[in-house]
């Protein structure tokens, strides 16, 4: 199930909170419930990558994205992913979860998020993101207009950069 209660007061605390910059790091917090949980008592992989949905939410909002998708009738959509885990998150864990945009192409918008427990990072996720509207990709120079956010480009690290050109070669439809 959606952790739709989550949703919620993670968008009413980043409405309440401090805008910030657009490359500014969001940091969510939350704490492991037993309903995030899989049968060997940790963080169940999916609802990882659900709470990191929340965590771009939280920056869309204190970005001033979300404002402007609301305003043209756009939405944001994920194209592509690559997740590292290393640590377990278990039950009543705080967890940090750390968002940030790192970099973006004419059409895409690269977004990377860890989460952190005890301050130890136990998983990443580097994503390819989009906005759409009208069944197309709205290209990136267009959401930065609307957002009026000006001469911001953010060169993405060497290994963001590898993982882009990486995907320029994934065969697609894939196999098997």
């Amino acid at each position: 199930m959606y952790p739709v209660i989550r949703l919620l007061t993670t968008s009413v605390q980043a409405m309440l909170s401090k805008p910030m910059d657009i490359g500014a790091v969001c940091d969510t917090k939350f704490r492991c419930m037993p309903w995030d949980i899989d049968m060997f008592l940790e963080m169940n992989n999916g609802r990882i990558l659900t709470l990191y949905d929340l965590g771009r939410f939280d920056l869309s909002i204190r970005i001033g994205l979300t404002k402007v998708l609301r305003k043209q009738r756009w939405g944001l959509v994920v194209a592509g992913g690559s997740v590292r885990y290393r640590r377990r998150v278990k039950m009543f864990d705080k967890v940090s979860m750390r968002t940030q945009v790192a970099g973006f192409d004419d059409r895409w918008i690269y977004v990377a998020q860890s989460m952190w427990v005890s301050g130890q990072p136990s998983s990443s996720v580097l994503l390819r993101t989009g906005i759409t509207g009208k069944g197309k990709t709205i290209p990136t120079d267009e959401v930065l207009e609307a957002m009026n956010v000006k001469s911001w480009k953010p060169e993405p690290s060497s290994w963001v950069k590898s993982w882009i050109s990486s995907e320029e070669h994934r065969p697609w439809p894939p196999s098997p």
